[in-house]
């Protein structure tokens, strides 16, 4: 055999064996599709600890930041630039799968991605300032009923955002249309409760988790109602759930990861084992407590389903609520 040919062959074959055992927890990266801080860096960091301190990974997981549009950036890099690329997951939030039900993410849509695994959650609150009159949810919807415009809501989001659809929610329960609901947004949930205590807005539709650690940070609010099934454990196991007073209102803030479109099946199924029994350790459930968030753990062919399904509920809510809507594919 001719001595280039005998070579270039060699090494073909080397090239492909070593493709063949790649592992792609060799290596990793988790992309945060925003700035350093907030809710995407957190996503990352939960795994980069998580998998480390279980010893699935060697090396430790590498974050790097890609910001803009709310995950909408990441979301086309990895599809059109890093579609294979096995050793990199990126975090998502419920956020980024109502704005793909918007239509921001560009002319992608929930299907071209591999959905890889939901880790965490918070949940929907409705909140008010402790010299509030308003002691239950059946308080603000009576107040919504006599007149819509005297009730004042104030969150941390636009309109079509998780928090104004949150609100909007609440008044359709009241029987009020949402789009004569007054709202005010602010650039963060941090501002919207200052000017909650302040009294220059009435209720706040955030987050529990994050409303539980203003409130022990000494903000003097207090909570009317989670937006879940049950009740919370812990520290908000008092608070009654929006379904207790009449409003079948459930609104999870959901943390995972995706993988892109062309990641082999079998590199696929090893992220998901891993991070299926990552999630079962009573290590990561004390690292995902610390975070401010609850068990919600879905892998593999679960989270897909969910994800479709909850983008599926988005657009029709958006539909709904006169707002614009990205058609499903």
């Amino acid at each position: 055999m001719n001595p280039i040919l005998r070579t270039t062959l060699a090494a073909a074959l080397a090239a492909g064996a070593a493709a063949a055992f790649a592992n792609p927890l060799d290596k990793t990266e988790c992309i945060a599709p925003a700035k350093p801080g907030g809710g995407f860096d957190l996503t990352c960091k939960l795994a980069q600890a998580g998998l480390a301190e279980g010893k699935f990974i060697g090396e430790p997981m590498r974050v790097t930041y890609m910001p803009g549009g709310i995950g909408a950036v990441a979301y086309n890099a990895v599809i059109a630039q890093r579609p294979d690329a096995a050793s990199t997951i990126v975090a998502f939030s419920s956020g980024s799968l109502l704005n793909l039900a918007h239509g921001k993410f560009g002319r992608y849509n929930e299907n071209d991605v591999r959905w890889l695994a939901a880790v965490g959650a918070d949940y929907g609150a409705v909140v008010v300032a402790d010299g509030s009159p308003y002691k239950s949810l059946k308080d603000v919807f009576a107040a919504l009923k006599a007149d819509p415009t005297k009730v004042v809501f104030g969150a941390g989001g636009t309109v079509g955002s998780q928090d104004w659809m949150k609100a909007a929610l609440v008044a359709r329960a009241a029987g009020v249309d949402p789009r004569k609901m007054r709202f005010v947004a602010f650039e963060g949930g941090g501002e919207a409760m200052t000017a909650l205590q302040g009294g220059h807005i009435h209720v706040f539709t955030g987050d529990a988790a994050e409303t539980s650690q203003q409130i022990k940070a000494g903000s003097k609010v207090r909570m009317l109602a989670v937006m879940n099934d049950k009740r919370l454990p812990g520290d908000l196991a008092q608070v009654p759930t929006a379904k207790e007073q009449g409003a079948d209102i459930e609104w999870p803030i959901v943390r995972g990861y995706y993988v892109g479109p062309k990641v082999s099946d079998a590199d696929y199924k090893v992220w998901s084992e891993t991070f299926a029994k990552m999630l079962a350790t009573p290590a990561f459930d004390k690292l995902r407590t610390e975070r401010g968030l609850y068990p919600y753990a879905l892998t593999g062919a679960e989270v897909d389903a969910f994800v479709k399904k909850q983008v599926g509920n988005y657009r029709t809510l958006v539909r709904e609520f006169g707002l614009a809507v990205a058609p499903a594919k």
